[in-house]
């Protein structure tokens, strides 16, 4: 069993139900690279759910951006209960996104099978994005999504303070939380707040 607090834990059939619906698509379209339940659970389930305690309060919509094979968007739908908006370009798995969130019965799952640069949503209360880009090409679609109060949760690798500085050195400002990784030692979770960009000097 993955390594999380008995709150965050979720129960397992329903964990079993993804994970074997996952594998059944991860043979005909490229999902993620293991094939073992258990690497999953603990490489991309557990990973994903780590980030459930810090989410913000209350029942506002989750985004996530680059959602794949449902991590962690997908995970903190069905452990949250909250209203998630998935954003997939890739039509094949968008495809599994879609029929994911109904086997698993989450009805307040909406799937975005477009491009981020095109996609609407309402003003969220939290972002994710798990392996999709740098910090700097990251904020700008923050900004544009998250509502007043929103926050970001970025899961980052050994790269995480390089692309700090490096958004910062692009004029970024933002709160900043740096919560250790509990799935991998290397790896940080960037927490962001108050995200703005100074105005271009004249």
């Amino acid at each position: 069993m993955f390594h999380v607090k008995q709150s965050e834990a979720l129960p397992d059939a329903r964990i079993e139900a993804f994970i074997e619906l996952l594998l059944r698509w991860n043979g005909r379209i490229n999902l993620v690279a293991e094939r073992d339940p258990a690497a999953i659970r603990t490489r991309h389930v557990a990973d994903s759910l780590q980030l459930l305690p810090h989410l913000p309060e209350g029942d506002g919509p989750l985004g996530d951006l680059g959602s794949g094979g449902g991590f962690p968007g997908l995970v903190l739908a069905l452990a949250s209960g909250r209203p998630a908006h998935l954003v997939e370009s890739d039509r094949r798995k968008a495809a599994f996104l879609i029929e994911a969130a109904a086997r698993l019965d989450l009805p307040r799952v909406k799937v975005h099978a477009t491009r981020i640069e095109q996609t609407i949503l309402p003003p969220l209360d939290v972002l994710t994005a798990r392996a999709l880009a740098p910090l700097t090409e990251l904020l700008p679609h923050a900004v544009r999504f998250l509502g007043p109060a929103g926050i970001a949760l970025f899961p980052k690798g050994r790269t995480a303070e390089a692309e700090v500085k490096a958004a910062h050195d692009a004029g970024w400002s933002f709160t900043l939380a740096r919560i250790p990784s509990r799935t991998d030692p290397d790896a940080t979770i960037l927490r962001l707040s108050d995200i703005r960009r100074a105005a271009p000097q004249e």
